[in-house]
């Protein structure tokens, strides 16, 4: 039987924020992103290589092993981009059945790849269209930012992009990149009106296409992996901006020992 994609809705560089504002999310091709973002798309190209020596994410609770993960931190406000210390990833429960409520603490992002200058315009980019759709008469607010690094594989024959399903983050802003799909079917991305009808259904193919969400309007999720190929793999680049603080700041705990 023949797979079904729907096209991603692409949005011109120039009307991201009017159609963040307007739909509640945004769709760019990678080479629109590169505009955007200020760079050469072969500069985004380059940090690929980190995907392939992900260490496993070891706090799935489905009993899966499909998931590998990296995880980082960082403060940008004004243009002005500081990494915050290590911390544990967090998020209550109301926005994460499955693992809402737990300190994981993931692997750092690799020191190279977050001292690369690419690495640093896209950041300032997210912040930057933060700060237009939901800050836009305030002076430059501090956006509490973390990054997440993902391989979904199919080594046990199916992966899950989102295992907790339907959900939103507890984010001002939610930033997908779909860094690189191989051998594999699936991985379709839904966009849902949190509090309405409306929704979209699309297939992100193209390594650095990216999906942005005003979470607070929207419910996302992406479909299970399946392998068309022996060992069939989807990276993404999962960035949320937040203000005030990182969610659960006010959890106290400590990294596991080595």
């Amino acid at each position: 039987m023949a797979q079904v994609t729907f096209s991603p809705p692409f949005t011109a560089p120039s009307d991201v924020a009017s159609q963040l504002r307007e739909a509640g999310y945004a769709v760019l091709s990678p080479a629109d992103v590169a505009r955007w973002v200020g760079c050469d798309l072969s500069a985004l190209m380059a940090l690929n290589g980190d995907w392939a020596t992900l260490p496993p994410d070891d706090f799935l609770k489905d009993g899966g092993r499909y998931r590998r993960r990296r995880h980082a931190c960082f403060v940008v406000q004004g243009g002005q981009l500081q990494q915050a210390p290590h911390r544990a990833h967090w998020q209550p429960v109301e926005y994460n059945a499955l693992h809402g409520g737990m300190e994981r603490w993931f692997a750092p992002m690799e020191v190279a790849t977050v001292a690369q200058p690419v690495w640093q315009q896209l950041l300032a980019a997210l912040a930057g269209v933060s700060d237009a759709v939901f800050a836009p008469s305030e002076a430059p607010v501090p956006w509490f930012i973390e990054a997440h690094q993902f391989r979904i594989d199919t080594t046990d024959g199916i992966g899950r992009p989102t295992p907790e399903g339907a959900h939103r983050d507890g984010v001002d802003l939610v930033a997908v990149f779909l860094v690189g799909r191989e051998g594999v079917k699936g991985g379709e991305t839904r966009v849902f009106e949190a509090a309405g009808p409306s929704g979209q259904r699309f297939t992100l193919t193209e390594p650095w296409s990216l999906l942005l969400l005003d979470d607070a309007r929207m419910i996302h999720e992406s479909t299970p992996i399946q392998p068309l190929a022996e060992g069939g793999y989807r990276d993404t680049l999962v960035v949320t901006c937040r203000r005030g603080n990182f969610q659960g700041a006010d959890v106290v705990g400590q990294p596991p020992e080595a």
